[in-house]
């Protein structure tokens, strides 16, 4: 028995764009679940242009809580999408910056911050539709 037929008699696998996973080693579900969150793609866009200190990561995402930021640079430090460099100033000056990896995601999230700009008011229209009493 192959495995997409063993996801249909309940094992525990996925079917993503035809390629069989075990879900609990999907590679697919795992990138998704640390990358899809909405301060992680902000952050990774935000450093697009070069690095910056936390300070300034605060300014640029303003709704941003000052423990979320910490935790999802931490985050997305140890998955390798950016370093953290400390400086020997007083007081000690921390500095954030894309990786090799970080660089290599940035298409595409532009690709997705382009396709959203041209389908947002599609979705807004279709979620009013949707919420609008019957």
């Amino acid at each position: 028995m192959n495995k997409a037929t063993a996801a249909v008699k309940g094992e525990r696998v996925a079917v993503i764009c035809g390629v069989p996973f075990d879900i609990d080693n999907c590679p697919v579900r795992d990138v998704m679940d640390n990358i899809g969150g909405k301060w992680n793609s902000l952050m990774i866009l935000s450093l697009a242009d070069g690095p910056l200190r936390f300070s300034q990561l605060r300014r640029l995402i303003p709704d941003i809580s000052q423990r979320m930021l910490t935790q999802t640079l931490r985050d997305l430090q140890r998955d390798g999408y950016l370093n953290r460099t400390v400086y020997p100033t007083q007081p000690p000056s921390v500095e954030y910056s894309l990786t090799d990896l970080g660089h290599s995601f940035l298409p595409v999230l532009k690709v997705f911050v382009d396709w959203s700009l041209e389908n947002h008011d599609a979705i807004r229209k279709a979620r009013t539709a949707f919420d609008a009493p019957a």
